[in-house]
């Protein structure tokens, strides 16, 4: 796996915490990373934007790559329209993929939003992206209510593409998680069809950048250079089942 898309059910969800996390768990184990994000919105030109902050979190070894940028907290499409700017094609973030991939082991590709967000007049999306770079997908999802819904719909439309969904992050697991995000948990594998992968802590992002490096193979699995594990996480948070009271 060379080049790993990264898009979440929805927006403030985590999903940058989650693109560095894996960033730094990969450089810990010794690979080279880059950061790409396609459409940044919603910053300033000289606001950092989501990739320098991956560079801050992960440390200054990631390679960070902004490929448009646009004023208004919108969506790629809508904000470059808004702005007289030119929209990013799949096209432009396969080739810009693939550039990073000849010389870094990974390449991670961070959405806007969700899945299905336009990033140009055609109706393109990360989707679009991911069936040129032959790219899975990693879904980052919200722990409370709606998730089951959002989560399993992403899963279903990369399904329905025939893109390979490799699984998904919890974007911020609470401190002290209510019942909702206790039961989702369990549910989560079976309503997506897909393994989870790993829990990212609430405020992660907000720790300083070395205590975030070193926690972090923590919140992932294996599968993404860490060593967290699915069942050990089921069952300190799982809800034990309630028989129906008649």
């Amino acid at each position: 796996m060379s080049v790993l898309m990264v898009s979440g059910t929805g927006t403030e969800i985590g999903k940058t915490v989650v693109t560095s996390a894996i960033a730094a768990a990969a450089v810990a184990a010794g690979r080279s990373v880059a950061v790409l994000k396609p459409a940044q919105t919603g910053v300033g030109p000289q606001e950092p934007g989501d990739a320098a902050e991956a560079v801050r979190l992960a440390g200054p070894s990631v390679t960070a790559v902004e490929l448009a940028r646009y004023p208004e907290p919108l969506a790629p499409d809508t904000a470059a329209r808004r702005a007289g700017l030119a929209t990013l094609a799949p096209a432009d973030i396969a080739e810009a993929a693939r550039r990073l991939s000849e010389d870094h082991d990974l390449v991670l590709v961070e959405g806007a939003g969700g899945l299905l967000v336009r990033f140009d007049e055609a109706g393109h999306t990360l989707a679009d992206a991911a069936r040129l770079l032959d790219a899975p997908t990693l879904i980052v999802a919200p722990a409370g209510l709606g998730t089951l819904n959002s989560t399993t719909l992403t899963a279903q439309a990369l399904r329905a593409r025939d893109l390979t969904a490799l699984g998904v992050v919890i974007g911020s697991w609470p401190e002290s998680p209510d019942l909702a995000a206790r039961c989702n948990l369990a549910d989560l594998t079976k309503s997506s069809g897909l393994p989870l992968l790993g829990a990212a802590p609430e405020g992660a992002g907000t720790l300083p950048p070395d205590r975030f490096r070193t926690a972090a193979p923590s919140w992932l699995a294996p599968a993404l250079s860490g060593t967290w594990s699915a069942d050990r996480f089921l069952a300190t948070w799982t809800p034990p089942a309630f028989a129906l009271q008649s």
